[in-house]
């Protein structure tokens, strides 16, 4: 039977949680003093530890000076309330979980349920560190680069805790899979891991997919629908592009973070849910917040343990393993036996992959389709330079010029010039007006231009480029293919309305 030690310096909080534990077979002491908990821990090391800080006489810290108490005693902080401090603190005293005041019997049975020692998941860890080198894998996650070693030594110590994970990186580079990876290392495993991609859901249903709704609550709601939060709980939400979720919502998603208590839609009744949330972006999180994408509040409440996942550009020395990792799949999949070449592999390392690891897993899969024989050769793969990802037979064939998207101008000065003559900034030079100078298209944006406007000017520009493939187009720019569509959206929009505008200003004929 498992044992708790309760140290609390409030009797009747002291008992409360005593008579809690004590109907889910745990054996449980109390103390409420540093000096009464040492002497406990002393007759019996426990194996959960309820912990609040502020104490007669010293701070709970200072039971983690013993290394050994530390990692076979699961450590769950008590707390007045939750906040990013607390999240931040737990953190750092490598804490499992922290329960709330008033402890309800709902907290308690989850962190209870979650129970593992620390020892067990520290030697899992260790174990897949060991055969890394070997296997080339860390859980999901496969490459055995410096910057994949120092992605796993993050995972590895936020996965065991209860702290809120950003995940940062380029579209496709996998960050749903370091999401995966935390779930399954920690000691929510058991339980749920749902994976929401907020750019995917209409703006209209968001809400209600997320925190469900009522039956009734608006036009076509026959019925009571549980939302993500709720189908998550207890386990891990996964909420990935993050800044396309609309502001108003944000809000509420930071209310959930703070308090652990949403509504339902049309519901006036307070739900708990007991979820950890991993969100992720392939934004600039601070360009997000500039922008207006990304409240600030909400990204210092998410931004307890960032994690930037390195783009595969900075890996290239893992695609070799993906590839064949990517392949056995393939293999496993159809049935019949087919492997890379030295020149594939190579070549393939030396290839920029601007669309990440879902690129390399695209071209893995038609690679495996086109193949003739046993062997899968450069015939099909991307060009080297990035430029042109067509077979190679049909790479020698000129490609259609593009048109220049962006002006080249520099906005006016009060006085008359322009900002670029004023500031004797000169204007890049290129081969011809709008080339660069290896004859590539380019776009040349005037001085001061937002960035909102760049961003629109770089869209459309290769948008026109690639002759309007859309999927081309959000792997060159290295984002998701929903995220180009709703700024395409967004542009109509706009254009609509700028057209109704003028005609509603026009001057009468």
């Amino acid at each position: 039977m498992s044992h708790v030690l309760i140290v609390e310096d409030d009797p009747d909080a002291a008992m409360t949680l005593r008579a809690m534990i004590a109907r889910d077979s745990f054996t449980v002491a109390v103390a409420h003093t540093l000096r009464d908990a040492r002497r406990q821990i002393a007759l019996q090391s426990p194996d959960i530890l309820l912990l609040d800080l502020q104490l007669p006489d010293g701070n709970g810290m200072d039971l983690f000076t013993d290394p050994t108490f530390a990692a076979s005693c699961e450590v769950v902080l008590v707390t007045g309330h939750a906040s990013l401090d607390t999240s931040i603190q737990a953190l750092r005293l490598g804490a499992a979980d922290y329960l709330v005041k008033p402890i309800n019997m709902r907290q308690l049975e989850g962190v209870l349920s979650r129970f593992m020692k620390p020892a067990v998941l520290q030697a899992e860890v260790a174990s897949m560190t060991a055969t890394l080198s070997e296997d080339g894998h860390f859980g999901h996650l496969w490459g055995t680069s410096a910057s994949m070693r120092r992605l796993y030594e993050q995972i590895s110590r936020v996965a065991a805790t209860a702290v809120t994970v950003f995940v940062t990186g380029e579209s496709g580079s996998g960050k749903e899979v370091v999401a995966q990876t935390v779930h399954d290392l920690s000691r929510r495993r058991k339980q749920p891991f749902l994976a929401v991609n907020c750019g995917a859901i209409s703006h209209n249903l968001i809400e209600s997919e997320i925190f469900g709704h009522e039956k009734g609550s608006f036009t076509g709601a026959e019925r009571q629908h549980q939302g993500f939060f709720e189908r998550a709980n207890g386990g891990t939400l996964f909420l990935d592009e993050i800044t396309e979720m609309p502001l108003e919502l944000q809000v509420k998603l930071l209310r959930v973070l703070e308090t652990g208590r949403y509504m339902r839609v049309g519901s006036t009744t307070a739900l708990e849910t007991d979820v950890r949330v991993i969100a992720a972006t392939n934004r600039d999180p601070l360009q997000a917040v500039a922008d207006g994408k990304l409240r600030e509040d909400l990204l210092y409440r998410l931004n307890v343990f960032p994690i930037e996942l390195p783009p595969l550009r900075e890996r290239l020395s893992d695609v070799p393993l993906l590839a064949n990792h990517f392949l056995k799949q393939v293999v496993a999949k159809e049935g019949v036996n087919k492997r890379f070449s030295d020149e594939a592999l190579d070549h393939l390392s030396r290839y920029r992959w601007p669309g990440n690891v879902r690129e390399l897993r695209n071209v893995v899969q038609r690679a495996y389709v086109m193949a003739r024989g046993a062997v899968i050769d450069t015939r099909w793969l991307p060009e080297v330079d990035g430029a042109d990802s067509r077979p190679a037979e049909l790479a020698a064939e000129p490609a259609p010029a593009a048109p220049v998207a962006a002006p080249v101008s520099a906005a006016a000065t009060p006085g008359g010039a322009s900002a670029r003559e004023s500031s004797g900034v000169q204007a890049p030079v290129s081969a011809s007006p709008g080339t660069t100078l290896d004859g590539a298209p380019a776009v040349v944006l005037p001085v001061g231009i937002s960035m909102a406007e760049a961003e629109r000017e770089l869209i459309l520009a290769t948008l026109r480029h690639f002759h309007h493939h859309k999927e081309r187009t959000a792997a060159t720019l290295g984002v998701s293919l929903k995220t180009l569509y709703n700024r395409l959206k967004e542009y109509a929009a706009n254009d609509d309305s700028a057209t109704r505008a003028a005609g509603e200003h026009a001057p009468p004929p």
